[in-house]
């Protein structure tokens, strides 16, 4: 399959976000050079320069629309050859495990995937922390070698992103961890390992702070 030079592939499997996250991407590329292409053909996401793994919905329903449609072994193939970047239950399906559905995940960042127990806890405000969260919150970015990861370039830590999730990564190895956000304590909301990046939370709706994150995944030379 032949593409243009610089061709970023939103992958299509039926579980995305796929309106809100290819028009964010397309944003951010703006007068860049980068073709961003939706695509749910496995031979686009293999010749692509960059992927995009979206994810919305059960985490079980995820992982099977997956590889039923026939796109797991392309998204393997970009995690171990080309930049990726996961969003939402995209970052969560490169884990081993997720407890939702008791499912495996593609095994790509050591990890398993948690539900939140926050039933009964009272936040500072003195309401009570509901699942799911959803809305604004901050990100503190965590340093590798001294330094934040390369794709939090020119963003202001303890930025605010948006979320909406019931369930969380556990990373077991911290070096895989890229932010944490606190909800009833900290979890892991950006992964990271080689030319891997994902998020828990949602760039495509975090407005400018969300625009600068596709800007430096497609700027990324890992």
């Amino acid at each position: 399959m032949s593409l243009k030079n610089n061709t970023v592939a939103v992958v299509d499997y039926g579980m995305g976000n796929l309106r809100s996250v290819s028009q964010a991407v397309r944003t951010a590329a703006a007068a860049s050079g980068w073709e961003v292409v939706v695509t749910a053909d496995p031979e686009v996401v293999l010749a692509a320069n960059r992927v995009v793994l979206p994810g919305q919905g059960a985490m079980p329903d995820c992982m099977r629309e997956l590889r039923e449609s026939g796109l797991q072994e392309a998204v393997l193939d970009a995690a171990a050859n080309k930049p990726l970047f996961g969003v939402c239950v995209g970052m969560q399906m490169l884990l081993d495990h997720s407890d939702e559905g008791d499912v495996p995940g593609l095994g790509l960042i050591p990890g398993r995937v948690r539900k939140f127990d926050l039933q009964g806890r009272i936040q500072a405000d003195g309401s009570r922390f509901k699942v799911p969260q959803m809305g604004w919150n901050q990100v503190l970015q965590t340093p590798k070698g001294g330094k934040p990861h390369a794709l939090w370039s020119g963003i202001p830590d303890n930025s605010f992103y948006y979320f909406v999730h019931s369930f969380y990564a556990q990373v077991q190895q911290p070096q895989h961890c890229a932010a944490q956000t606190d909800y009833g304590g900290l979890f892991a909301c950006a992964v990271a390992r080689d030319n891997i990046f994902a998020t828990q939370f949602h760039p495509e709706k975090s407005s400018d702070q969300g625009l600068a994150l596709f800007r430096n995944f497609l700027g990324w030379k890992p």
